[in-house]
């Protein structure tokens, strides 16, 4: 397999059914994306067609995202980690790494923490360390999601994703990400900014194992330096890669470097003198 599957859904026992895509070697290395708030594995659709074939990628919609399913409730990160266990289970994933952009970092962190012995490793793009601190995203949510109403309005949706870039996209890549966001309820934007303000995975940072990469745009608009600046002293061997002149969503900016970085990880991680080594 080389192409992206059309898009597949999961039930998970007793939980929700999740939409996932999948291109690469089914027997190959897994790698799991978790996309940002809003967001949906459309995120990760530029870079896909970029990694190599011995990385089995699938890319999952989260729960109230895309076209997964919208529970009433369930949006702290300990419920989206504990999607990915039992989609794991579903899909017959031992171990695997994970990558997460924005909020799917914050679910990978918590993953990592209460589920060690299935972290292969992690990339956190575009990752928070607190979110209590961030005067950015305190107006964000005070002067607008907590706020919001359906129907979402295109202008709010725009706004938002375009502030997550530094750099130009594709028209036609924006328009579907802008499509995306207006699938998510204003609920559900409010319960993932609520969550955002209260869990906090910093104090516990330091019980992560798995191997680390942090990346990260020196113009992101919502991260500051200072978060993998805590991330880099509290995550043990962890190391940061820094995309000069890219904002928030540098994987969209930067698509192809950024799936070579994931696959120079995912090489690192086999290599006897690596932190991957465990």
């Amino acid at each position: 397999m080389t192409e992206v599957t059309a898009p597949r859904s999961v039930a998970l026992p007793e939980r929700v059914r999740l939409e996932y895509v999948e291109r690469g070697d089914p027997a190959g290395v897994p790698v799991l994306f978790l996309h940002g708030v809003t967001d949906s594995w459309r995120s990760f659709e530029p870079v896909l067609p970029h990694l190599p074939r011995w990385i089995r990628a699938i890319a999952l919609t989260q729960r109230g995202h895309g076209d997964s399913d919208r529970p009433e409730m369930g949006y702290r990160a300990r419920d989206f980690a504990e999607d990915v266990d039992a989609f794991a289970d579903a899909l017959g994933l031992d171990s695997f790494v994970l990558v997460g952009h924005s909020m799917g970092t914050v679910n990978a962190q918590r993953f990592a923490i209460d589920h060690p012995e299935r972290s292969r490793g992690l990339v956190l793009a575009g990752g928070f360390a607190s979110f209590r601190d961030n005067p950015v995203l305190e107006e964000f949510w005070s002067a607008e999601v907590s706020r919001l109403e359906d129907p979402i309005a295109a202008s709010f949706a725009r706004a938002f994703q375009e502030a997550t870039l530094a750099r130009p996209v594709p028209p036609e890549y924006l328009e579907t990400v802008v499509s995306e966001s207006l699938k998510v309820p204003a609920r559900v934007w409010r319960d993932c900014f609520a969550a955002f303000r209260d869990d906090e995975n910093t104090a516990e940072l330091g019980r992560i194992r798995a191997p680390t990469l942090l990346v990260w745009g020196d113009r992101d608009a919502f991260v500051r330096r200072t978060d993998q600046e805590a991330m880099l002293s509290s995550i043990v061997g962890s190391r940061l890669l820094v995309y000069e002149g890219a904002g928030h969503a540098m994987h969209w900016e930067k698509p192809r470097r950024f799936a070579s970085d994931v696959a120079a990880f995912c090489e690192s991680l086999a290599r006897p003198d690596s932190g991957g080594a465990r």
